[in-house]
């Protein structure tokens, strides 16, 4: 049995996110330094916990390391905002470091960050803002997010129509729409994908890319978790996805506004960081294509050869890599080595 203690952090601009300790209530005791991990849009810090036989929760927990859970501004566990990476990366990620740090002792730590977590969160190391991080685990996408060519045509034409109707879009309508555009956009949805008869896993294809499923296979899901994830996704701003449509056409992370205090060069020059990064991708991922981590693995490598390691995982795709029911045979154990090999780096 885990224990799960939470603790809210003021961010420098004053909004209030939280991180979550997770403990075991009893046997082993961490002997290892903090791990944080961080999750991606319209969802929360409770998607790494889905109802598997074992979690990277858990696996973290059994390798001895002590685990955090970041719930950052794009938190559905938050009341909702009109957020952009920008504030993730200038202010949520850097908080929340501050805050593990200072409730652990340790000096430095690593993390495991998802989508548009990952995204916030390496924008935020590249731009110096994480001195505390030594080792990033990614996954899915960071500084080169490379989309299929439906998904370019969907958030250039469809997201802005739709964001002047509504500043969120809103994959929970697929179960309770709850005004006239989420019940004609669910008719559309279902209409086009016929996977499966989970509305809100055929609302998340829609959402968040192109396929069918999009954001995972559903053979690397059992029932339970099928039905889970009814209620791991919500609202998510279309302030999001203008970003995201600057940066896919811009080739790499652009900061939203030319005010940021994020430089527009951001992943030109060499990154502002000691960290070493750890790419994940999923062969079969139809939100961000696997080219997205090999771009930022290039980039990186062309900075600091030799550092940083690129694992494709051949039979995966976005999510699955963490709620998959085989991913704690066939992913987790690629990660516990990296942050293995990060936690011999700090003694």
């Amino acid at each position: 049995m885990n224990i799960t203690t939470v603790h809210p952090v003021t961010t420098d601009d004053g909004h209030t996110i939280n991180v979550e300790h997770v403990e075991r209530e009893s046997g082993r005791t961490p002997d290892k330094g903090p791990v944080m991990l961080v999750h991606g849009a319209g969802v929360r810090a409770n998607i790494f916990r889905p109802p598997v036989e074992k979690t990277i929760v858990d696996s973290l927990l059994d390798a001895g390391f002590d685990v955090w859970l970041e719930n950052w501004r794009a938190s559905i566990d938050l009341p909702p905002c009109e957020w952009t990476l920008d504030d993730g990366a200038v202010y949520d990620h850097p908080a929340a470091v501050r805050e593990v740090l200072h409730r652990t002792g340790a000096t430095s730590m690593q993390a495991i960050v998802h989508c548009q977590g990952s995204t916030s969160f390496a924008m935020s190391a590249a731009a110096g803002y994480l001195p505390g991080v030594r080792t990033i685990v990614t996954n899915a996408v960071s500084l080169h997010p490379v989309i299929p060519r439906v998904s370019k045509l969907k958030i250039g034409g469809a997201a802005p129509v739709l964001s002047i109707i509504s500043p969120y879009m809103n994959p929970a309508w697929g179960d309770e729409p709850p005004h006239l555009l989420a019940r004609a956009i669910r008719g559309v949805v279902r209409l086009t994908h016929h996977e499966c008869d989970n509305d809100v896993c055929r609302m998340v294809s829609f959402t968040y890319g192109t396929g069918f499923p999009c954001l995972w296979s559903h053979d690397n899901l059992d029932a339970d978790t099928h039905e889970w994830i009814r209620q791991e996704f919500a609202a998510v701003p279309f302030t999001f996805f203008a970003q995201m449509r600057k940066s896919v056409a811009a080739g790499r992370m652009v900061p939203a506004r030319r005010n940021s205090a994020l430089r527009l060069d951001l992943a030109s020059g060499p990154p502002k960081t000691d960290a070493r990064f750890v790419l994940l991708a999923g062969k079969r991922n139809l939100c961000f294509l696997p080219d997205s981590q090999r771009r930022t693995f290039e980039y990186l490598e062309q900075h600091q050869p030799g550092r940083h390691r690129l694992h494709v995982f051949h039979d995966y795709g976005h999510l699955d890599v963490f709620i998959g029911q085989r991913a704690a045979h066939d992913v987790f154990p690629t990660i516990l080595e990296e942050l293995e090999q990060g936690e011999q780096g700090e003694q």
